[in-house]
């Protein structure tokens, strides 16, 4: 009982907890650094709480019905890298590592916590599901893949290296997750859920300070460059969720699909990219992934409040 109304208590306050991580890890980086080697192991966790409301029969309804699958892999994978990397080269022209970066923080796969908004706003909670879990599964050849066509040219990348992380991070514990949900009786996967729901939380909030410790350097010393980076960032973050939005709509897509397809299609596995960028790339690569992690829950916050505002009351006030 005392974990469940500790996950609530986190739930409505996580718009402010990625920003206040950031701000910790930059305050006590030198206290945290060191402690990298931990935040693959610690996001492994955090991957395996989060797949356990999964199983494959929804994965295989999701199959069954592509289109709105097929909706957000494009938002995702060709859209927005193709947008964040065009903004780049407009704003950023000459700073490879700058472009890296933006580009970096779009082509990792949607975040895990689109399923926690998209079921808050009584979005389609199995293709939620199965569009993490397709991209979760696709990621390590998507993203290096994607960064190797549009920026491997200018900068070193570890290929193997960054399939690996996304593997061990990403993909098995995924697919443990869903295992124990097959396996188990539904009541017994609630309990372990909710038990473990608040630690993913709160380890969300240690990854994200340690990754940002590793680039407090940037944090300390911010000027014009730096504010131009975070407005570029904030465009390209909102982009996401609009497009998904537009697209969704322009397609004649049921309401419950459209929810899911703003919040998949405008959240990053931020947490994620930001270990990538830290572990593979020169700091500044990190720059705009981390600072991507100050706007996602606020825009997603913002963008359920217009879906409540433009969407969902007129609906039942025509009901």
């Amino acid at each position: 009982m005392m974990l469940q109304k500790l996950n609530r208590v986190l739930g409505r306050v996580m718009p402010l907890l990625t920003p206040t991580s950031v701000v910790l890890g930059v305050l006590l980086s030198q206290f945290l650094n060191g402690y990298e080697w931990a935040v693959p192991w610690i996001f492994a966790f955090i991957t395996f709480a989060g797949s356990l409301s999964a199983n494959f029969q929804s994965l295989r309804h999701a199959l069954s019905h592509p289109l709105p699958m097929i909706l957000a892999l494009f938002v995702l994978h060709i859209f927005m890298p193709l947008f964040a990397w065009g903004s780049g080269h407009l704003i950023f022209k000459g700073d490879p590592l700058t472009i890296t970066g933006l580009t970096l923080a779009v082509v990792i796969p949607t975040g895990i916590t689109s399923l926690i908004w998209a079921a808050m706003y009584k979005g389609n909670v199995g293709l939620t599901l199965s569009i993490i879990l397709i991209d979760t599964v696709l990621s390590p050849l998507i993203v290096p893949l994607s960064l190797s066509l549009l920026a491997g040219a200018q900068v070193h990348m570890d290929v193997w290296g960054m399939m690996k992380g996304l593997i061990v991070m990403v993909v098995i514990p995924s697919f443990l997750g869903m295992l124990f949900n097959q396996m188990s009786s539904p009541e017994r996967t609630a309990s372990v859920s909710s038990a473990l729901s608040p630690f993913s939380k709160l380890c969300l909030m240690a990854v994200i300070a340690i990754n940002s410790s590793a680039i407090a350097p940037y944090f300390k010393s911010i000027d014009l460059r730096f504010a131009g980076i975070a407005v570029t960032v904030f465009f390209i973050a909102l982009t996401g969720y609009a497009a998904a939005w537009l697209i969704g709509k322009m397609m004649k897509r049921r309401q419950e699909e459209i929810v899911s397809l703003i919040f998949t299609g405008g959240m990053r596995n931020i947490s994620a990219g930001a270990v990538l960028a830290v572990t593979f790339f020169p700091s500044q690569v990190a720059v705009p992934v981390v600072i991507g992690m100050l706007f996602q829950q606020i825009l997603a916050a913002l963008f359920g409040y217009m879906l409540n505002r433009f969407e969902l009351k007129p609906m039942l006030q025509k009901a």
